[in-house]
């Protein structure tokens, strides 16, 4: 039984889906207007590794990720410019070209992250429909109300608003960023659609006259549209608790009657030096970022998963150099073990097992899996134990396949780009393609690697 942290309740519960063995899950994805940072990188690992869980545990999975190309203003409330839309004036190119350029960079680094991608990634773009029908049934049930500037949503005509987040109202509209508008009923009432000045740059027609989506109303109304009334899972940060998600919850709910979604599940921030991930501070920093200083990609995904989910992690490049070399390390021990002929004992491969699964099933427990897969490793040599890593692995997602030869423990490891170089170089060898195999040979070299060719395969090694 997987065991998983429900926000909404506070503690953990058994999975209990409403489809057996099908799980229906909801994950906020990115607002494509700028490059998703480090911090928003883990939500998505997060993500990835709940869904490599429930696949691991038996289930099947419907999951479901938007691409917020609108209705995304300056601040989680109802505050400022369309996010997309400033970035087109800034960038002096229009929403769609900004929200391709980026939409592609995201799944770029998802890649690299070995992030697998949800089953549906619909664009907000290509909903507006749904969410005028969303927001007119709003209205109908007299949950929403017209003013010079947009529909609100009218959180007095919703009891339980607040449930989410457990703060009083009061409490959480004096600490809420709003703008006045003395049409609104209460401070606190959301937009659900913004009408438009004749020279924004995104609008749509719609009963209200020219606009826009508000940004909560485009995750309730694809997750109708995908699931219907009710679905299994929704994940996001936790910075998404007190406005975003409170919001989907009351519109949600007002317009179905129901309770839609049966589990939140919220990943922590990532901190910086100890402190917030600001653009202002400067350390707001990128998959590319950490390319360009010599991290693999995988060397930050194994960082995330030495924290709990729920857990704060503090990102220093100290730390990272650590992680990336205990991700070398453990590349070294697979190695061995892989080039092993001995066998290792059925009942210590199953305790092992048994510990894994205890872990991954208690609330997605990744540090400890990390911890048994490195005590598994100090067993005598065994391809058992290799395949056996291998299993575990389709959770953890650190590519240990990949393994192909132990190389000096203290040696440095080598970026993702030179051996995918080298790869594709062999690859030209193999079909006589001398000419391809020289300029990837002098492409390896530029990155400051030499390929030592050899009769068992080549060899990297770092130029002096």
């Amino acid at each position: 039984m997987l065991k998983i942290y429900n926000t909404l309740t506070r503690k953990k519960e058994t999975l209990k889906p409403i489809k057996p063995k099908t799980v229906t899950m909801y994950s906020c994805g990115p607002t494509v207007y700028n490059f998703a940072h480090i911090g928003n990188m883990r939500t998505y690992i997060f993500m990835d590794i709940l869904r490599r869980s429930l696949k691991f545990c038996g289930f099947k999975i419907r999951g479901v990720m938007n691409i917020t190309d609108v209705g995304h203003l300056l601040s989680d409330a109802d505050e400022g410019e369309d996010k997309m839309a400033l970035a087109a004036r800034r960038q002096q190119k229009t929403p769609q070209e900004i929200a391709d350029f980026y939409t592609q960079v995201f799944f770029e680094d998802c890649k690299k992250l070995n992030i697998g991608s949800p089953e549906v990634v619909p664009k907000a773009t290509e909903h507006i429909a749904e969410m005028i029908a969303y927001v007119e049934g709003l209205i109908k049930g007299g949950y929403a109300y017209e003013t010079d500037d947009g529909i609100y949503f009218d959180i007095a005509a919703f009891s339980s608003y607040g449930a989410l987040s457990r703060l009083d109202l009061e409490e959480q509209i004096a600490g809420a960023r709003v703008e006045v508008n003395s049409q609104k009923r209460h401070p606190a009432d959301f937009a659900l659609w913004k009408k438009a000045e004749p020279n924004h740059i995104m609008q749509w027609d719609s009963p209200w006259g020219r606009g826009y989506p508000g940004w909560h109303i485009e995750c309730s109304a694809m997750a109708k549209k995908y699931f219907g009334k009710v679905f299994d899972i929704h994940t996001g940060g936790v910075d998404h608790i007190p406005i975003h998600h409170e919001n989907e919850i009351a519109q949600s709910e007002a317009l179905e009657g129901c309770k839609t979604v049966q589990y939140w599940m919220h990943g922590e921030f990532m901190l910086v030096d100890g402190g917030k991930m600001s653009k202002s501070l400067g350390n707001t920093y990128t998959v590319k970022d950490l390319q360009e200083r010599g991290y693999s990609p995988l060397s930050f995904r194994y960082f995330c998963l030495n924290a709990h989910y729920r857990k704060k992690l503090n990102f220093t490049f100290e730390g990272l150099s650590a992680a990336q070399t205990a991700l070398f390390r453990l590349y070294v021990q697979l190695f061995k073990h892989k080039s092993s002929a001995a066998k290792t004992d059925a009942d210590v491969l199953a305790r092992y097992k048994d510990e894994f699964i205890s872990a991954v099933t208690d609330d997605l427990n990744i540090p400890l899996c990390l911890g048994i897969l490195w005590t598994m490793l100090k067993e005598p040599f065994s391809a058992d134990i290799y395949k056996t890593a291998l299993e575990f692995d389709t959770i953890l997602g650190l590519n240990l396949a990949e393994v192909r030869e132990a190389q000096d423990e203290t040696a440095a490891p080598i970026p993702d780009e030179v051996i995918t170089l080298a790869r594709q170089r062999q690859a030209a060898r193999e079909a006589k393609l001398w000419a391809e195999s020289d300029r990837l040979r002098e492409e390896i070299a530029q990155l400051g690697y030499a390929v030592e060719d050899g009769k068992d395969g080549y060899k990297l090694k770092a130029r002096n």
